[in-house]
């Protein structure tokens, strides 16, 4: 590894949960791109305690911007340390292709071991949102086409919802504590046969820094105005992985959205499906890229009312 600019002496160094502020890089995926790939290369306070410099920082956000464009971790110190910038060449997808293929091959043979293991190394290296883009999204979607009424279809579901439920919901309770601002409300749509969607979109949510209170089973339309109110949310997000009914969409939508006094948005495949047949209406159609659906749901709501962590 080509070594990173010294540093002076005369500018600040930040510990690393700062670090992990700035940037939005967890603390574990700092210390993974350090130990397993060596990425960054921190200095060390006499009780070993890690501090980053302006240089250090600067190198994350490069990082990051190399994975955000699909590039493998394993290929970044390469990129990085190139003398000259080069025109980047499209990149290999081959890892990702293969995460996928071992998580479809894990929910298909109900290990949960492998799915555990699959679930951490991911998140441990990658943002969240490309694990989403890259990874859990096009799984989700593979398997939801490929599910039908075979025998141990709904065993598979019902295991991977299970998992996830588990998971994303320690991550969202240990969010939530440290998270500022009003909740943002998401639940399920009626016609969605499970909750792999929801869940999804809840780490999504979290991990652009909303306080997610989370409903994966549908709730009645004439009860949402009242979960909102109670739960004191500065938005209501619903989501679906199927194209729900035409009514539901055209007529009931539209009418909760007039009854709230927080804005009303959709995303999943539904969004993308059913979009056209909002237009005019007060829901807010955030598409199926939850990234970018997160994005333009920051955009809703008062500043300052979410902040990234």
């Amino acid at each position: 590894m080509s070594e990173q600019a010294p540093h002076t002496g005369d500018t600040p160094l930040y510990p690393i949960r700062e670090v992990s502020r700035i940037t939005g890089v967890n603390s574990v995926t700092l210390r993974a791109w350090e130990r397993r790939y060596g990425l960054i290369k921190p200095q060390r306070t006499p009780k070993g305690h890690r501090l980053y410099a302006r240089e250090d920082i600067a190198r994350v956000e490069q990082i990051l911007q190399w994975l955000n464009r699909g590039v493998p971790v394993s290929q970044v110190r390469e990129l990085l340390d190139r003398p000259t910038p080069m025109e980047p060449q499209p990149p290999d997808t081959s890892d990702w292709s293969s995460q996928r293929t071992q998580l479809m091959t894990a929910v298909a043979a109900l290990d949960q071991h492998r799915l555990d293991m699959l679930f951490s190394q991911s998140l441990s290296l990658y943002p969240v949102s490309v694990c989403i883009a890259e990874l859990w999204q096009p799984v989700i979607q593979a398997l939801e086409e490929g599910w039908g009424e075979r025998l141990g279809d709904t065993l598979q579901r019902r295991f991977l919802e299970a998992f996830l439920r588990t998971r994303i919901g320690t991550r969202l309770l240990h969010a939530n504590r440290v998270v500022q601002g009003p909740a943002l409300l998401i639940s399920a749509m009626p016609e969605d046969p499970g909750s792999l969607w929801v869940l999804l979109v809840a780490l999504a949510a979290s991990d652009k820094g909303f306080e997610v209170q989370l409903f994966d089973a549908p709730l009645p339309f004439s009860e949402l105005p009242l979960a909102v109110e109670h739960l004191h949310a500065g938005a209501l997000l619903l989501a679906s992985g199927q194209a729900e009914k035409s009514d539901l969409v055209r007529r009931q939508l539209p009418r909760l959205a007039e009854q709230l006094d927080v804005p009303l948005a959709l995303c999943g495949p539904v969004a993308r499906i059913r979009a056209s047949e909002l237009t005019g209406s007060q829901v807010e159609v955030l598409g199926d890229d939850l990234g970018q659906a997160m994005v333009r749901l920051k955009a809703l709501l008062p500043q300052g009312s979410a902040t990234s962590r």
